[in-house]
């Protein structure tokens, strides 16, 4: 059991506390306050001067399974021999040894989701994993977070090349409708468990959660036009979408508000790499959340080096987005986007005690994140 005292704390919910304490055991938080009863076993860090808040969570990267070092050996984020690989899982490309998870805990980012990339339609199911740990299978907070889905120029230029399907705009929706209509069918004809093995279809399997709203699309869409395509097929099939990079979401804005559409806009801190990059601008996540959109930021790592997620949050400010706002689209937006603020994203009794320990505001350039805590344990970041 250990204590964190005398720090303010910014809790991510309802209230946060000048000069309080949090009380962590058995990896969770017991409770949070400015009048909480110390055990006399508790191990206390005085953090006074100090800000606590919740570990930063990074809602859409490609860290373990895109490697920066191993540019080629690996690249383990996309199959590029077929365009629909619904079957497939980021959990299972991921390695766990990769140095951008050393870099995420220096940065403080605590918790990150992982998908593959966006050379298919359709890619495999995305996953949330802590930053901290030797195995996938420890590290992973929830193994089905979206199904990556893509949209524009990447599935266009990466079969476009070898003379397939898609190559066009018009191409990239009819199969993604078509593999959602197949998993309709899958799904009518019958309880999946009782299926023969030979009739199994893996990729149907994973679509058909997508279809009973157990995991949303995760789209990538830059373009307005691509944002709004991505909506249509939603719609048609009555799934829930998240809309990633989201980089003219400004754009459409009301049409994003309409329908509730949650977004995850990253990578910003970038040049103009491509066409679909035009309108890139850190106003877009002021105006998505003014616009009572619910916003998470993203590097995209390795787009970004991803301990960087908190700079991102202040250039977000810096053109406009109230900071509070930016605060949450690294903390418990990002967990609710991925489906995990149950254990991550605020710090509240019961939740994960993934902490930091900062010597300012996380939004400053000049701040130091002094000291990281996964799952009630201090971490090392070196």
């Amino acid at each position: 059991m250990l204590a964190l005292i005398n720090g303010r704390i910014l809790t991510m919910g309802n209230r946060d506390y000048e000069r309080g304490t949090v009380l962590i055991d058995g990896g969770k938080i017991m409770e949070v306050g400015d009048r909480v009863l110390l055990p006399a076993e508790a191990e206390i860090f005085d953090v006074q001067g100090k800000t606590v808040m919740p570990g930063l969570i990074d809602a859409h990267t490609h860290l373990g399974i895109y490697e920066e070092i191993y540019r080629i050996e690996g690249n383990d984020a996309n199959e590029y021999s077929n365009p629909v690989t619904p079957e497939l899982r980021a959990q299972d490309g991921i390695n766990p040894f990769d140095a951008g998870f050393r870099d995420a805990l220096k940065g403080g980012v605590t918790t990150v989701g992982i998908c593959p990339g966006s050379a298919n339609v359709i890619g495999g199911t995305c996953v949330a994993l802590k930053t901290a740990g030797r195995t996938v299978e420890e590290m992973t907070v929830r193994a089905d977070v979206g199904m990556k889905v893509a949209f524009g120029e990447n599935p266009k230029r990466v079969h476009g090349e070898q003379k397939r399907m898609p190559m066009t705009r018009m191409a990239v929706a009819s199969l993604l409708r078509e593999q959602l209509m197949k998993a309709r069918v899958y799904l009518e004809q019958g309880n999946l468990p009782a299926r023969e093995p030979a009739q199994v279809n893996l990729g149907l399997e994973q679509l058909s959660l997508v279809l009973q709203g157990e995991m949303p699309l995760r789209a990538h869409a830059h373009r307005a036009d691509d944002i709004m395509t991505a909506l249509r097929v939603a719609k048609e099939f009555q799934v829930r979408i998240v809309i990633e990079h989201c980089t003219e979401g400004h754009l459409v804005a009301d049409y994003l508000a309409e329908n509730r559409v949650p977004v995850v806009i990253g990578p910003s801190f970038t040049s103009r790499a491509k066409v679909e990059l035009k309108e890139r601008s850190f106003r877009t996540p002021g105006i998505l959340a003014k616009a009572g959109l619910k916003v998470a930021l993203c590097t995209d790592h390795p787009e970004v080096p991803i301990q960087y997620l908190s700079l991102c949050a202040a250039l977000a400010v810096r053109e406009g987005m109230e900071e509070r706002e930016a605060l949450k689209a690294i903390t418990i937006n990002a967990a609710e986007i991925l489906g995990i603020d149950r254990q991550v994203g605020s710090i509240e009794p019961g939740k994960d005690a993934d902490l930091l320990v900062v010597d300012g505001s996380i939004l400053e350039l000049k701040s130091q994140v002094e000291q990281v805590f996964v799952n009630g344990q201090p971490v090392e970041q070196h």
